[in-house]
């Protein structure tokens, strides 16, 4: 028997507000208010909300928390040891390199961290933490706590005008002071200067029974609801990966343009999967994520990437019209030798289409990454 879907605490504003609801990753969601073009340029060019209410926090905390999760993420807790409120993205990744999840960490003080993991994976992260605290020998210490918090809910304010319009609803005007991965804690409020839109904004973790006011103050200054048809297209076009489809746990770091995110610089740190990580290093990766800027078409998951001479490269992991670019615009796993630059093709229902390979992001803040139409002539 199918588990129904689950809903947050906003479904009943959702509905209110005239939005498609659809199924992910178990939740009810909005995919759109009507338009996902108007949600996606609200967001580009002014501000837009999301309910991600989805997405799940987990506190860790305790004497231990530091360095258990130092044991159990790739990049290193120890970068935040003097920056209470800063956060830091890392992935987590199982012994053989394959990554788990994808998440942001915060020092929220002394011995207190907050994880906010992926809705398809955050009871899979959890449980994973609790049988790495087993195996660490720290199960039932009380030197280490794990919580997970379904008390609390999640909205992303995103967009150029999105920290303004924030801080005058909360009366909070030190928040525009708050720099990118850095948080506020606030009456209640979570707030970290973070997003998936390639933009400026904020996420704010927040008890549910406070969401709705929330949102209907954003609304009334001006934020524009936005739904998951919107957010896919906005992280695309910002080169972020989603989980799943440009990263699972058949992929390491380094072959989803996340090497970024392993720190191997201790080299006393011990953490899960560090011997094939700095294996993958020494050696190189045989695969990588790139970008695809399409001539024209719409790339889609699973669609073959090709040289000129038709040797198979690899095939596209996430593929969309790009509303800001005007064009098809991909990410696409391909052999490790593929140089930027490349001109490759797509095919797309048994047709090739031209595209050239590029470095994600193909769009942030503001403005395109890449000069398209010299590279595409």
């Amino acid at each position: 028997m199918t588990a129904p879907a689950r809903v947050t605490p906003l479904h009943a504003w959702h509905l209110t507000q005239g939005a498609r609801m659809v199924d992910f990753a178990g939740w009810e969601l909005p995919l759109h208010y009507g338009s996902q073009l108007a949600e996606h340029t609200a967001v580009r060019e002014a501000a837009g909300l999301f309910d991600v209410s989805h997405m799940r926090p987990l506190d860790v905390s305790g004497p231990l928390a530091r360095d258990f999760l130092r044991y159990a993420l790739a990049n290193d807790l120890a970068r935040l040891d003097a920056h209470t409120g800063r956060a830091l993205y890392t992935t987590m990744v199982q012994e053989d390199g394959g990554i788990l999840d994808d998440l942001i960490v915060t020092h929220r003080g002394v011995e207190q961290y907050r994880l906010v993991l992926n809705a398809a994976r955050a009871e899979a992260d959890t449980e994973h933490l609790r049988q790495l605290a087993h195996q660490w020998g720290a199960a039932g210490d009380s030197r280490l706590a794990i919580r997970e918090r379904p008390d609390l809910g999640i909205l992303a304010c995103q967009g150029p005008a999105a920290g303004e319009k924030l801080a005058a609803v909360l009366d909070l005007p030190e928040l525009l002071e708050c720099k990118a991965f850095r948080t506020l804690e606030r009456d209640g409020l979570f707030l970290s200067r973070t997003g998936y839109t390639g933009e400026d904004g904020f996420e704010i973790i927040a008890p549910g029974a406070r969401l709705r006011d929330l949102a209907d103050a954003l609304l009334a200054a001006g934020v524009q609801p936005a739904g998951l048809a919107a957010r896919d297209s906005l992280r695309l076009e910002a080169g972020l990966n989603l989980y799943g489809q440009d990263m699972t746990v058949a992929d390491s770091p380094a072959r989803s343009n996340l090497d970024w995110t392993v720190d191997l610089r201790d080299e006393t740190r011990v953490f899960v999967g560090r011997a094939a990580l700095a294996a993958e290093r020494a050696a190189g990766p045989t695969q990588c994520l790139r970008g695809l800027l399409l001539e024209d078409g719409i790339a889609r998951t699973g669609g073959v990437v090709s040289s000129p001479q038709g040797a198979r490269l690899g095939q596209v992991t996430s593929g969309l019209f790009a509303p800001t670019l005007r064009r098809g615009i991909a990410l696409a796993r391909l052999t490790a030798a593929t140089p930027i630059g490349a001109k490759v093709f797509v095919s797309i229902r048994g047709r090739a289409h031209a595209a050239v390979v590029v470095q994600p992001p193909f769009w942030r803040r503001g403005r395109p990454c890449h000069d398209i139409e010299e590279l595409l002539s």
